[in-house]
């Protein structure tokens, strides 16, 4: 069954052949007989009727390509069989296309070499519309043509081309893949029949589905390439040439396949083996199917062999329910092709997202950027008030500074005044604090001599119970002396002790004496410094008494006669005095009293 994307693409041709204007639409009647044409090549019955009653909506003006597919679906390719010619299908809507797109007296190619260019690019052309085969199509198609034609591929020359290519559209349409073809951009040095016979070969395998041939480009050699098939009903062995599709092997009189002699159609069950030689026939194997089988000659070892594995191929394919292999090899670049195009369609979403993210990023930085000026205009402003306000601050304070000159000035003034009456209250403060440290002075010495007082009457009192003890120690002595002869000699060893203990009170004595005499000597000395401190103070007195306006500051009080008692003059108030008188008087009489 022939894909119908396939015959769309043939048909679609033959549309737009039949659109005069280039409008995308084409009258009622050139379709009613490009439909009739359809259905007699791929004979099925024509109903004219439907065709009136699918466009009876819209029976004025031409119909355009959208409205037409829907009928051709359904009454024309949905009613399709396996039975109808291709070939013939094919080159009916050639001839209503190729004379309006190409000419082909300026190529190297004939219009049958064309017509076949024409089927491999449907073929080979992406199911878009308008229909162009793109540049690995191209590359695929070229390649094999080369190979077909035993020519060496320039993969240079075809890198310059695809340049040139790329720079208008990467892509050809069917007339531009003929005229590159026919030009013989890729096939310098080759003549008309070698072209055209590696036309055919491509055709064959593409279009034909002939997956092998007994095929030889040389003339002299085309009888090597036929095989010899025995007989099933006078079991004679004849030369045939055989051609072999994915579902069939076909054989025919001779190479030009006008004359078919017979098919040998393969399935799942079909198998194909050896034989050994035998009848005189040699290279022998046999095609084993249901009801039949069939017995086959090759020219070689070699031949044989090709043909078993091609054949145990197409068996294999049909039990795998695999189509062809250049189909399927067709399917899977496309496949790439899609895979190519979603990593592409996925990497320029990406590469969209980073731009929309880029310009997010740019917005956002130009929003910065506007925040940034705004706060540099502010910051303009601000400092160009602060200048102000310092300049204001600055006039204020040139005022203010004139103002305290002056004031300075006053101060100065005043200062040197007050400067003076500093240095008089200075030079008072200072006698002042020299008469403080005198009067501090005569008070220490004060206190000096009555420690000393104390002191000399303590050692008086420690004299007077070492003397007691000394006179105890000695009745002690006495006593002991009185005692009878027995006792001194137990007393002697305590007589001893005794002597020892006396010898050191009486060291401590002379030490006593001497720290009396010590004392004595410090006595003397405090009364000479008290003495010399009542001179200075007195000294100060004088002074301060000659020096006008300070007697009040410096000694405040009556001006009565002072009193001089045993611990000096002045050391006393009245009321202290008579406090004390009080207080002796008291303790007179209570001793009286005692008595």
């Amino acid at each position: 069954m022939w894909p119908r994307d396939e015959l769309l693409k043939t048909i679609w041709h033959a549309f737009i052949a039949l659109d005069v204007d280039h409008r995308g639409k084409v009258s009622k009647s050139q379709l009613k007989v490009l439909s009739h044409n359809l259905c007699t090549v791929m004979r099925i019955p024509h109903d004219p009727v439907a065709l009136e009653k699918h466009f009876k909506d819209d029976d004025q003006g031409p119909l355009s390509n959208e409205g037409y597919m829907p009928y051709l679906n359904k009454f024309i390719l949905d009613k399709v069989r396996e039975d109808f010619d291709v070939l013939e299908f094919n080159k009916m809507c050639w001839t209503l296309c190729y004379k309006k797109n190409i000419c082909t007296k300026h190529l190297l190619i004939t219009d049958e070499d064309s017509f076949k260019i024409w089927c491999i690019f449907n073929f080979l052309s992406e199911d878009k519309y308008p229909l162009v085969i793109i540049i690995e199509e191209i590359e695929y198609f070229l390649r094999k043509l080369m190979e077909t034609m035993r020519t060496e591929w320039s993969e240079e020359k075809f890198s310059d081309y695809k340049l040139q290519l790329n720079t208008k559209k990467n892509c050809l349409t069917a007339w531009e893949l003929i005229e590159v073809v026919g030009m013989g951009y890729f096939s310098k040095g080759l003549n008309r029949q070698s072209m055209s016979l590696g036309i055919n070969e491509v055709f064959q395998e593409l279009i034909l589905d002939v997956l092998k041939q007994s095929l030889c480009l040389t003339p002299r050699c085309v009888l090597k390439g036929y095989m010899m098939k025995k007989g099933h009903k006078r079991k004679n062995w004849t030369e045939r040439w055989f051609i072999l599709r994915p579902n069939s092997l076909s054989y025919y009189v001779c190479e030009d396949l006008v004359e078919q002699k017979g098919k040998i159609a393969l399935d799942q069950n079909c198998c194909v083996e050896s034989l050994p030689d035998k009848d005189g026939k040699k290279c022998l194997f046999i095609i084993k199917c249901t009801d039949k089988s069939f017995e086959i000659s090759a020219s070689d070892k070699k031949k044989k062999q090709e043909w078993i594995q091609a054949i145990q191929t197409c068996i294999q394919l049909l039990r795998l329910g695999l189509p062809s292999p250049h189909r399927e090899a067709r399917l899977r670049r496309r496949e790439l092709r899609q895979r190519q195009h979603v990593e592409e369609d996925h990497l320029v979403e990406k590469m969209r997202q980073l731009q929309v993210a880029n310009e997010n990023k740019q917005r956002q930085l130009e929003a910065m950027r506007e925040k940034m000026e705004e706060a540099e205009a502010k910051a303009a402003l601000e400092e160009h008030k602060m200048l102000k306000t310092q300049l204001d601050l600055q006039d204020r304070y040139r005022l203010d500074l004139e103002r305290e000159k002056m004031m300075e000035e006053q101060v100065a003034q005043k200062s040197s005044e007050l400067e003076q009456y500093l240095q008089r209250v200075r030079e008072l403060e200072d006698m002042y604090h020299r008469l403080e440290e005198a009067l501090e002075d005569e008070r220490q010495a004060k206190q000096d001599e009555e420690a000393m007082r104390k002191l000399q009457a303590r050692l008086l009192e420690e004299e007077t119970t070492k003397r007691a003890e000394l006179e105890q120690f000695h009745l002690q002595q006495q006593r002991a002396l009185s005692q009878t002869e027995a006792e001194k000699q137990e007393l002697v060893a305590e007589q001893l002790a005794k002597e020892r203990e006396l010898q050191t009170a009486m060291l401590q004595l002379d030490r006593l004496e001497k720290d009396r005499k010590g004392a004595l000597e410090q006595y003397e000395e405090v009364s000479r410094k008290l003495e010399r401190a009542a001179n200075k103070t007195k000294t100060w007195k004088d002074k301060v008494a000659k020096h006008e306006g300070l007697v009040r500051l410096i000694q405040p009080g009556h001006k009565g006669p002072q009193r001089i008692t045993n611990w000096g003059p002045a050391s006393f108030t009245d009321a202290e005095l008579e406090m004390r008188k009080k207080s002796w008087q008291e303790s007179k009489n209570q001793g009286a009293q005692a008595q």
